[in-house]
C-alpha cells in the first residue's frame, strides 16, 4: 500500500542519485564517439553490384533516390551466341535532406549494392549540396565495417574480394601507364646523344 506522496519521494531519490554521480561529458570534436558496429550513419554504394533494377528508387518511402541509367549491347560471349542488352549505371544520388534512414533500400536491394556506414560527418551549409552522387557513395563504401566471420576458417566476403579486386586492377593499370611514360622518357634520352654523335 503506497502512501500519499511516495510517488514525489521516489522521483527526488531519482534526482539525489544523479546529483551524486560525477558528469561524463563527450569531448566529441577531439574524441571520436566509439559507435555500435550496426551504426546507421549515411548509405554507401558498391556500383559493381548495382544492375539498376530500380527497387531501392522504387520502395523508398520518401523518393530520395535518382537513379539514371541507359542500355548497351553485350557482344555474345561464344561464337553463335546471340547479343544481350544490359543497364549501364549513369548516376546513382541519393538526398540526405529527405533521407529519413529507414534502410528499406538496403533491405530490399537483391543484389547487396547498398550498405550502411558507421559516418555521421557529413553536414553542408547549404541543403542543396546533401544530394551526395555515386562517387561520394563510393567513398563511403571503404567506411562500412566487415560482417562477422561465419567460421574462423571462413573466405573473404565477396564484396571485399570485389572491390580489392577492382583496386589492384586500377593500381595495375596506373603502374603500366607510367611505366610506359618511363621507358618513353629513356628512349627520348637515348636517342638525344645518337644524333649529337652524328653531327
Amino acid at each position: 500500500m503506497s502512501f500519499p506522496g511516495s510517488g514525489l519521494a521516489k522521483g527526488l531519490a531519482v534526482t539525489l542519485r544523479t546529483m551524486t554521480k560525477r558528469s561524463v561529458t563527450a569531448q566529441y570534436p577531439d574524441v571520436q564517439p566509439d559507435l555500435a558496429p550496426r551504426t546507421r550513419g549515411v548509405i554507401g554504394l558498391f556500383e559493381e553490384n548495382c544492375t539498376v533494377c530500380m527497387l531501392c528508387a522504387r520502395e523508398c518511402p520518401d523518393w530520395c533516390i535518382y537513379i539514371d541509367s541507359h542500355k548497351e549491347t553485350v557482344p555474345p560471349a561464344a561464337p553463335g551466341g546471340r547479343e544481350r542488352s544490359r543497364n549501364v549505371l549513369d548516376r546513382f544520388a541519393i538526398d540526405f535532406a529527405l533521407c529519413m534512414y529507414c534502410g528499406i533500400c538496403i533491405e530490399v536491394c537483391p543484389f547487396d549494392a547498398l550498405f550502411w556506414s558507421p559516418e555521421f560527418e557529413y553536414a553542408e551549409t547549404d541543403i542543396r549540396d546533401l544530394t551526395h552522387e555515386r562517387d561520394k557513395l563510393r567513398e563511403w563504401m571503404w567506411t562500412v565495417p566487415e560482417p562477422p566471420a561465419l567460421d574462423p576458417a571462413a573466405e573473404e566476403p565477396k564484396e571485399i574480394a570485389a572491390a580489392r579486386k577492382a583496386a589492384d586492377k586500377l593500381a595495375a593499370q596506373q603502374a603500366a601507364e607510367a611505366a610506359a611514360q618511363n621507358e618513353n622518357q629513356n628512349e627520348n634520352q637515348n636517342q638525344a646523344p645518337d644524333t649529337e654523335e652524328g653531327t
